[in-house]
């Protein structure tokens, strides 16, 4: 039984990233003095990833705020239900319905720079299924498409340490959606152009998430740290016991 009543926040970073991109917030959090736990996701399937961070949570000793980030958010959505979670943090990023997948809340609305900007390359780790490839962001448009708000030199670092994405990830669906039991806050990416932010915002008013507009592109826990904190401490103190 969890005895801890101090709530670790867990960040799950997203496609295209991985639990470096949260460095700025990371050390922020453990200056306020948080628990804080940083995974990093396979980014394999989207159903493999959801029961990876639900194990971690599973082993953390008390409350815990999930905090995801682009296709973290459909993540969280998923293993959110764990019943240790208290609350969901939403960065520019998917709030899956219930039986629904990124593909099908994307194809909703026009896509974002990001559809001619994907690479497709055949994974070993998928044993070269042409139906499951690892999936990147063309290195040349990254800084643009990604991350136009941060340095040059760190968006061309962040450009060649990509995490690819499974193809997979993007076709299966959410067995579960644990906004509809769990309080959410959330950011939306207005100058995002990896996302649509017209799909954050529809995820976010389905899910009851309680948001802010911030003028920033897709990273934004790299270009706006401050703000990120301040709604992850917001839902942190309107979940405490």
């Amino acid at each position: 039984m969890a005895t801890n009543s101090r709530p670790t926040v867990v960040l799950v970073h997203g496609a295209f990233a991985d639990a470096s991109s949260y460095a700025h917030v990371t050390e922020r959090l453990l200056e306020r003095g948080v628990n804080v736990r940083v995974p990093a996701v396979p980014n394999r399937s989207l159903l493999g990833d959801a029961e990876y961070v639900a194990s971690l949570v599973r082993g953390i000793d008390g409350p815990v705020i999930l905090v995801g980030h682009s296709y973290g958010g459909a993540v969280i959505t998923v293993a959110g239900v764990e019943d240790n979670v208290r609350a969901l943090v939403y960065l520019a990023a998917y709030a899956l319905d219930e039986g629904e997948s990124l593909g099908e809340l994307q194809g909703g609305f026009p896509d974002s720079k990001l559809a001619s900007a994907l690479v497709f390359t055949p994974s070993t780790l998928a044993g070269n299924d042409e139906n499951n490839p690892d999936v990147t962001v063309d290195v040349e448009k990254f800084p643009e498409v990604f991350a136009a708000d941060l340095p040059a030199g760190l968006a061309k670092v962040l450009a060649v340490s990509q995490r690819p994405l499974a193809g997979l990830a993007f076709a299966e669906k959410a067995p579960v959606a644990a906004w509809k039991s769990k309080p959410a806050w959330g950011i939306v990416s207005s100058s995002d152009t990896t996302i649509n932010p017209d799909v954050e915002r529809f995820g976010y008013q389905r899910a009851g998430v309680e948001a802010v507009e911030i003028d920033s592109s897709h990273l934004v826990m790299l270009s706006h740290p401050e703000e990120v904190v301040d709604i992850i401490v917001k839902a942190m103190d309107a979940t405490s016991e």
